[in-house]
């Protein structure tokens, strides 16, 4: 998909204070957006041109470089450029993707499907491991397979 479909998408209600991603995390690593409009730029600066405006706060984006305050991010299309630090969330968030909806269970690998995902939804993720991320969708939440979000590695381990 390209990056100005998720430009235009209703913002994720938060329940949580936003946290900041720190400073001294070394990319690559998995964040989100964490205002409600933010700037993408083409370097890491004010005075560099704006690529794009984010109006979604809690996209996902993926941190892939920094530079003083400022974070290189790539958003799910796959679009990159610059953004201020303080405009990044440490809490994690994840893309529905696929062509298909994503069933959600109530327990990873369970018989029993709470619900249905359609591509494309974003929602919090936590407690990931083999395979499965407990994914909330403004309260709604299940289990979902790793391989149908973007925002989670295969293999990483989320508390």
């Amino acid at each position: 998909m390209r990056a100005g479909m998720w430009m235009v998408a209703a913002a994720v209600a938060a329940t949580t204070p936003v946290e900041a991603a720190p400073a001294d995390r070394k990319p690559p690593y998995y964040a989100s957006i964490a205002p409600a409009r933010a700037r993408m730029r083409t370097g890491p600066g004010r005075t560099f041109p704006s690529s794009w405006l984010y109006v979604r706060a809690g996209l996902p984006v993926r941190v892939v470089d920094t530079f003083k305050e400022w974070r290189k991010i790539e958003d799910p299309g796959g679009t990159q450029g610059w953004m201020l630090g303080t405009m990044i969330s440490n809490t994690r968030a994840a893309v529905v993707q696929g062509g298909d909806p994503a069933e959600m269970r109530d327990k990873p690998g369970g018989p029993h499907i709470l619900f249905r995902a359609q591509p494309g939804v974003v929602g919090r993720v936590s407690q990931c491991g083999n395979g499965w991320c407990r994914f909330d969708v403004k309260g709604q939440a299940g289990f979902i397979q790793v391989d149908r979000l973007w925002g989670v590695e295969p293999d990483e381990v989320l508390p």
